[in-house]
């Protein structure tokens, strides 16, 4: 199985690092880490990531995934970009995003009529690119899979294994890679957050979400 992951510019590397980590080690899968130029692509954490190939020179994708990150703006701009996730999209068995890269998918004309999730700050404007809003770490639509903000990447990835090589998989990468989260802080979704920190984070996010807003809908 082919798998094309898409980086651009700004884009959050845990939202690509986390499932590729996992995908990576399912049984009969290939990664390739697709940009526009082989150029090593800054992330929004100081790390740059490097592809193993480019839109152009890519193979048949059996599946694309399309991470977020402060960057979807600007790549919903970027027409290469874009060309390449709407052909992409359109062929491959599998099409998935994890937080904001849904707008990405959305954008492509991807999601129109799906059921589809995304980080929480930014749930509301899914309607914005045809998409039904639904909650859930992970919200499977058809051969669609969209996950919520970054650390759901994680879980959304090993949905899509069980999916594919069965849960005796999927339980041994589990277990490989130690996945056995328990937080010592419990505020990782609004309806935990108290009011205080949810109005800083809502502050935090208002200028992001209108730059969301104006690039899905010029």
């Amino acid at each position: 199985m082919n798998i094309g992951f898409v980086l651009f510019p700004n884009v959050t590397q845990l939202d690509f690092t986390g499932p590729l980590q996992i995908l990576h080690r399912m049984p009969g899968a290939k990664s390739h880490i697709l940009a526009k130029t082989l150029d090593p692509v800054p992330s929004d954490c100081g790390l740059s990531l490097v592809p193993t190939g480019t839109f152009a020179e890519a193979p048949p994708l059996d599946m694309i995934l399309v991470p977020g990150g402060f960057g979807v703006v600007d790549a919903i701009g970027d027409e290469e970009t874009m060309a390449f996730v709407r052909e992409a999209g359109t062929a491959a068995a599998y099409v998935t995003s994890v937080c904001t890269g849904a707008f990405i998918l959305g954008a492509a004309g991807l999601l129109q009529g799906k059921k589809a999730t995304t980080h929480w700050a930014y749930h509301h404007l899914l309607p914005l690119v045809g998409a039904v809003p639904s909650e859930g770490r992970c919200v499977r639509d058809g051969n669609t899979y969209t996950g919520g903000g970054v650390t759901a990447g994680i879980d959304f990835a090993f949905e899509i294994v069980k999916e594919i090589s069965g849960q005796k998989a999927a339980e041994g990468i589990q277990l490989a890679v130690e996945y056995d989260p328990a937080p010592p802080v419990d505020a990782g979704h609004p309806s935990r957050a108290n009011e205080h920190l949810l109005a800083a984070m809502e502050k935090r996010y208002a200028d992001p979400i209108e730059a969301m807003r104006s690039a899905i809908t010029a």
